[in-house]
């Protein structure tokens, strides 16, 4: 190990000196954090459920489980809290950062890991619930929120992805809730593939794995990009619709009015931006940095509309929270914005 990252402190960088860092240069490993006790647990509830397997685990760019071997790459900011801090502050949340959303993850993506180690998707019984694990992959996809043909585990109803995804998402809702999925899932059609992937478990229950590859895929002493390098290949991931789509939105809830009566509406949305960001994120799913760049867009539509509040501003934001949120889903419905994989 070099002498500069034996001497490397994150915690005293400033983001504008971590991000001229390159991956490979961070440092960082999974003991001694968080993430070993989640780990853990992860590996418990495997344990306790009869899995003689516990998945493999290294730090990478973002959460994954490789087709090539059964373990689970985490995204590295999760190993640092300087770099937790540094993530929200590039894209505004810190994907898996509180201890029941990084055993979601754990969960979902132990089902990959268990799938290969195994083999489960060469089965009869995997293909008659799921599909087709050799499905194309799409780029994105566009969900239907009313379906009970799957469960509900991660945001964005990411079980309608792929069969693959199908399959990881029924096995963590499985692992999670013991005997309690078949009450949450009663009257669905997912029971039908939890009461599958109770099978295929009972079936391989105590032992071992047939794929025993330890191999790390894309793991972070091998990334030579820069950190400011990640992000802007990170933000480029979300799609938007142009900003002059939300024109007739904003018409409705704003007033073009000469002179100076009333707050700008531009004003208005910027002052109310990282409240209207947090709260319909949380509602809707929806990528935060996604829906903060659906609020630059309106800012800056509402400028060059020279839109202003008119009359109790509690009340225009309620209505404002209303309508981002409407249009942050039917976005998503509709394709406009589908959801990348």
């Amino acid at each position: 190990m070099s002498k500069s990252k034996q001497n490397l402190n994150l915690s005293k960088l400033s983001d504008a000196k971590l991000l001229k860092l390159r991956l490979c240069d961070l440092n960082l490993k999974i003991e001694g954090t968080v993430l070993e006790k989640r780990i853990d647990r992860l590996y418990s509830e495997l344990e306790s459920r009869g899995i003689n397997f516990k998945p493999h685990c290294w730090l990478s760019t973002e959460w994954f489980a490789p087709e090539s071997a059964p373990g689970i790459a985490i995204p590295f900011y999760l190993a640092h809290p300087r770099l937790r801090r540094l993530e929200r502050s590039q894209v505004y949340e810190v994907e898996g950062g509180s201890e029941e959303w990084c055993m979601k993850l754990l969960r979902h993506e132990a089902g990959h890991a268990v799938d290969t180690a195994f083999g489960l998707h060469r089965k009869k019984r995997y293909r008659e619930l799921f599909g087709r694990a050799s499905a194309p992959y799409p780029e994105h996809y566009t969900p239907k929120p009313n379906s009970r043909s799957y469960v509900l585990h991660l945001d964005l109803w990411y079980a309608q992805a792929h069969p693959v995804e199908d399959f990881a998402e029924t096995f963590a809702v499985w692992l999670r809730y013991a005997k309690r999925w078949r009450a949450r899932y009663k009257g669905w059609k997912a029971l039908r593939k939890l009461e599958g992937v109770n099978e295929m478990m009972r079936e391989i229950a105590g032992k071992k794995p047939s794929v025993k590859s330890r191999a790390k895929v894309d793991p972070l002493p091998r990334l030579k990009m820069t950190l400011a390098e990640y992000y802007e290949a990170k933000r480029r991931r979300f799609g938007l619709v142009d900003k002059a789509f939300y024109d007739a939105e904003l018409r409705r809830l704003f007033k073009a009015q000469e002179g100076e009566h009333g707050v700008s509406a531009a004003t208005f949305l910027r002052r109310k931006r990282a409240l209207l960001r947090s709260i319909v994120a949380r509602w809707t799913g929806e990528y935060s940095y996604t829906i903060d760049q659906i609020l630059q867009q309106m800012i800056e539509r509402s400028r060059e509309l020279e839109l202003r509040v008119v009359g109790d501003e509690s009340e225009m934001f309620r209505e404002t929270l209303a309508m981002l949120s409407v249009q942050v889903t039917s976005n998503v419905l509709s394709g406009r914005r589908k959801i990348p994989i």
